[in-house]
């Protein structure tokens, strides 16, 4: 399995992930390892969750067409 090393960590950070750890009942390095799966793991399933945008284009015509409502509705019976 790959390694990661990360170095110039600071080490308010270092002090604040070990106290994580115990609280989790991990040790530093699971507790690192944890939090990059559920980060890995919240990010796939957010962007398979996004919708496509929507793109619309707008194009003048000239003179503003105005339909009633009888117009439009005319044919209701469908």
């Amino acid at each position: 399995m790959p390694a990661l090393h990360i170095r110039d960590v600071d080490d308010a950070v270092v002090d604040a992930l070990k106290v994580r750890a115990a609280r989790n009942h991990r040790s530093l390095q699971g507790e690192v390892r944890a939090i990059l799966e559920e980060t890995v793991r919240q990010a796939q399933s957010s962007s398979r969750k996004r919708k496509p945008r929507l793109r619309i284009k707008t194009v003048r015509v000239g003179a503003p067409v105005k339909y009633s409502r009888d117009v439009i509705y005319e044919d209701e019976g469908r």
